[in-house]
């Protein structure tokens, strides 16, 4: 059936699990995708049908906005659709047999041939029932990942534990691979044992805390954050038009962080450099002036925080005889004494909140944990909750009890179809941190591995007190991989690391289903070939915008490309095949699908999304295509943040054991009394657990810098890197002499004169795990003995494993491989100690001569024909 030519609505935000946002209107023409743009509401509805919310300030008016606001990766991911990297068919890998000699050793090198969908499903049925039956169904590792393309009825992230849900005698009997906190590693591992904050450790009650903010705050704490980047692929560009009004109507903004990021470059009133994980020290100092000056607020301490005197006890230096002074503090953050003094000062008598966005260094480092806490002590010593003293996000806007902005008066759910995985607590799992291990580490009954914690964000912090292992008494280890969002080398910790262990004997299969030849894909055994949210039908709901929740009806804008299939449709595909081995795999796919195709689903799903089906009928949604919905009524009566534990913390105690702030930790003193590194109060922790990472460190002799690895702003994690409209950017890649395009490097002026380092060299940041390479680019947007390049480039090996070299500049593959302590199952990706030194590119080619001949597109990167070796 041809597509007509019209504009459908897509939801073009990239966070996954069932969450829309960024929704676009997508003209379609001669079958192709010819623009992208935003969607306009007073097409359909006025500011009064909307009961628009607005902030009055110092004579200056806030309001959402009158279209949805589009980043530059949303209007440009048509390009994403067309890449020369889009898997065209089925592949199976040239020397992978499954009734013969499988050659796991050779996974990310081997070539791929053409198969049909029929052989493909053949072999992936007779394996999955082969290996439930020999091994058990939790030999096989489901790893139902993030991020992704955002689809519900559609569905990726981890369909196949929905297939698998309904073989055997309950759902649950296979192996999940659990998506540890990745943006909340500190907050969750941390924060949350002094403030409770379920689930995430961050995300307190934000009730009107932005309307607070303006009105109250004299200054905003950017702590590594950057609103004009980090929430583009979740809720597009309401945190930067929130920048440009905390400007405007006088609100001072603060940037502490070892880089000139974008918001810092626009907005910043003050840039205080520090250096990448050093942060915990910068705090114990200022809260060390406070003390020893007087300087907070000791009536709210005294009532509302347990433990305080644990925390001055070692602040003041009677625990270790070092007290936490800024002298002290400077030569280890690379902050001068006399701007801690003078910041603790200020801060000390003005009311200012602290922001952040999730991710980004701060929070993913080793020992991560300790300056999530130390912030909210932070806090909790200028009066947690009252007017102007907030913590507050500039992402996951409208979710209702963390939402910053006024709230909706409907808040759709379409988790009744949503064809992925819950994140719920899985009843047999690994720590996503922990895969490599789990593969390599030969454990057994007798000596498992173990943890704590589900170590999924939703789960409460008692879970953190629970502990696990692999394997299970009765269960196999991992024998079979199965993924549909491929990016773990590229957005976790040790990704070499990762690559040696999908390359052990142990796995006997690999299966990866993706649109696009890039990443874990090239080590799969078999690649289905997956359809993008243009080529698919689909329902969203729009809650990440900050302006209104919408519920939307996606038709399909496009012809599948190739032989692509959605990810659900694919699974499907696969439940028809294991039909035929019968037992407990009889009436499969009807289990699977309900009896219902896509088009049932998404009206079923509407049907129960909570939206009023009278005053929203559903022939209304297909005809106009989404909904908005307006804001709640009386939404300024709302308490505002922690006011009403500032106010009564014995009415309204936080979810802690003794319900105060606890700057001394109840659960972690009674469940974890021997754990040095996230004791019950925040400490300075030098090196421990697997981690030499600071520059006092003996490592630092040979690796003497500091990577800074963010979030990526023409990126999100590994997602567009092949889009050319975006890699044309200078400052989105530097062009070597041998016209590839390398990820950047940012080095500071100093240090690259001394290394003798310019302006477009292709370097190597490498350590004792490998190696990546990127272009130089000299600037002062980063402080001296640091370095900065984004993380979640797209990979382009030139020798794999523990050791390798990667071309693309993917540096999650030299990251430690340690989690973020002991006891913290967390990912460390940032602010750990790299070398750097500029890279002979001919000399690589000499060396590496079938890598650099592989098919290559400069505006695009890596094709997919640069590993299909056989057309049939």
């Amino acid at each position: 059936m041809k597509i007509k030519d019209r504009t459908v609505l897509k939801n073009l935000g990239s966070c996954g699990f069932g969450g829309a946002s960024n929704t676009g209107c997508v003209d379609v023409l001669d079958g192709k995708v010819v623009r992208i743009r935003p969607l306009h509401y007073d097409e359909h509805y006025t500011p009064e049908d909307l009961n628009e919310w607005r902030y009055e300030v110092r004579g200056h008016t806030f309001r959402p906005g009158m279209k949805t606001l589009l980043p530059p990766l949303s209007l440009a991911y048509k390009k994403r659709a067309y890449s020369p990297n889009r898997v065209p068919y089925p592949l199976k890998r040239v020397d992978w047999d499954p009734a013969g000699d499988r050659n796991p050793q050779t996974r990310g090198l081997s070539g791929y041939e053409r198969i049909s969908w029929d052989e493909a499903t053949d072999i992936i049925a007779a394996e999955i029932e082969r290996i439930g039956r020999e091994y058990g169904r939790r030999s096989i590792l489901i790893q139902g990942e993030g991020h992704g393309e955002t689809k519900v009825v559609s569905g990726a992230h981890g369909c196949s534990s929905l297939m698998l849900d309904y073989v055997g005698e309950e759902p649950g009997d296979y192996l999940i691979q659990a998506r540890q906190p990745d943006s909340w590693e500190g907050w969750y591992w941390g924060a949350k044992h002094v403030w409770g904050m379920e689930t995430h450790g961050q995300q307190n009650p934000q009730d009107n805390v932005i309307k607070d903010v303006s009105e109250n705050s004299d200054a905003v704490l950017f702590w590594g954050a950057d609103p004009e980047t980090t929430p583009w692929g979740w809720g597009g560009l309401q945190p930067s038009r929130l920048c440009y009004w905390f400007t405007e109507i006088g609100v001072k903004q603060i940037h502490i962080a070892p880089d000139v990021n974008y918001t810092n470059a626009v907005h910043a009133d003050k840039w205080i450099p520090i250096l990448p994980n050093t942060d915990a020290a910068f705090q114990l100092a200022v809260a060390y002036v406070w003390m020893t000056e007087g300087l907070y607020d000791k009536e709210y301490v005294a009532t509302h925080v347990e433990g305080f005197d644990w925390f001055e006890y070692y602040v003041l230096g009677h625990e270790d005889g070092i007290p936490k002074t800024p002298r002290w503090a400077s030569e280890k953050c690379g902050v001068p004494s006399y701007r801690i003094k003078a910041f603790a000062r200020y801060w000390g008598k003005h009311r200012v909140s602290i922001a952040h966005c999730n991710g980004g260094g701060y929070i993913r480092s080793c020992f991560s944990h300790e300056p999530a806490r130390l912030e909210v002590c932070l806090l909790g010593m200028q009066g947690l909750g009252k007017p102007g003293v907030h913590q507050f996000k500039f992402i996951e806007w409208v979710l209702q009890g963390v939402n910053p902005v006024p709230p909706s008066e409907i808040y759709p759910t379409l988790m009744g179809v949503y064809h992925g995985w819950r994140m719920g607590a899985p009843k047999h799992f690994i720590p996503k941190t922990m895969t490599p291990d789990a593969i390599v580490g030969r454990y057994t009954h007798e000596n498992p591995m173990t943890w704590f914690g589900h170590v999924v964000c939703f789960m409460r912090r008692e879970d953190q007190f629970l502990k696990f292992q692999y394997p299970e008494p009765d269960a196999h280890p991992i024998h079979m991989i199965w993924s549909d969002t491929p990016c773990w080398e590229t957005c976790w910790n040790g990704g070499n690391a990762y690559q040696d262990a999908v390359r052990d004997e142990s796995i006997e299969f690999y299966l990866v289903q993706h649109p696009w030849m890039e990443n874990d894909t090239l080590l799969a055994d078999i690649v289905l070939p997956v359809s993008t949210l243009f080529e698919l039908k689909d329902i969203q709901a729009d809650i990440f915008s900050g302006q209104w929740n919408k519920i939307i009806y996606e038709d399909q804008a496009i012809e599948s490309v190739g032989e692509s299939k959605g990810d659900y449709e694919a699974v499907c595909e696969i439940a028809k095949k294991l039909e035929l081995y019968g037992g407990e795999y009889e009436g499969l796919y009807e289990k699977l699908t309900c009896g219902r195709t896509i088009d049932e689903d998404i009206e079923y799903g509407y049907s129960i999304s909570e939206v009023p089906l009278d005053e929203y009928p559903f022939e209304k949604l297909k005809e106009q295509q989404y909904f908005a919905f307006p804001t709640k009524k009386d939404w300024e009566k709302d308490p505002v943040g922690l006011e009403l534990f500032a106010r009564d913390p014995v009415a309204h105690p936080l979810r802690t054991p003794s319900g105060k702030l606890e700057f001394y930790s109840i659960g972690l003193a009674e469940h974890f009394p021997d754990d040095k590194v996230r004791g019950p109060v925040p400490h300075w922790i030098e090196e421990a657990d697997g981690h030499e990472e600071r520059i006092s460190s003996a490592r630092a002799k040979d690796y003497p810098f500091l990577l800074v690895s963010n979030h990526p702003r023409w990126r999100v994690h590994a997602q567009h890197d092949d889009i050319p409209w975006l890699r044309e950017i200078p400052t989105c890649k530097v062009r070597g002499s041998d016209g590839y395009l390398y990820e950047p490097i940012w080095v500071n002026p100093a240090d690259a004169e001394r290394l003798g380092l310019a302006d477009g060299d292709v370097a190597k940041l490498f350590n004792e795990r490998g190696a990546v390479l990127g272009g130089v680019l000299v600037t002062e947007r980063i402080m001296q003995g640091v370095l900065y390049q984004d993380h979640g480039a797209r990979t382009d090996i030139l020798e794999y494993g523990a050791g390798g070299l990667d071309r693309g500049g993917a540096n999650n593959l030299i990251c430690p491989s340690a989690t973020t302590s002991k006891n913290a199952a967390g990912e460390v990706t940032n602010g750990f100690l790299v070398g750097i030194e500029k890279a002979d590119v001919s000399e690589l080619a000499k060396r590496y001569p079938e890598a650099f001949a592989r098919d290559y597109d400069a505006a695009a990167g890596l094709c997919a024909s640069a590993r299909i070796v056989k057309e049939a």
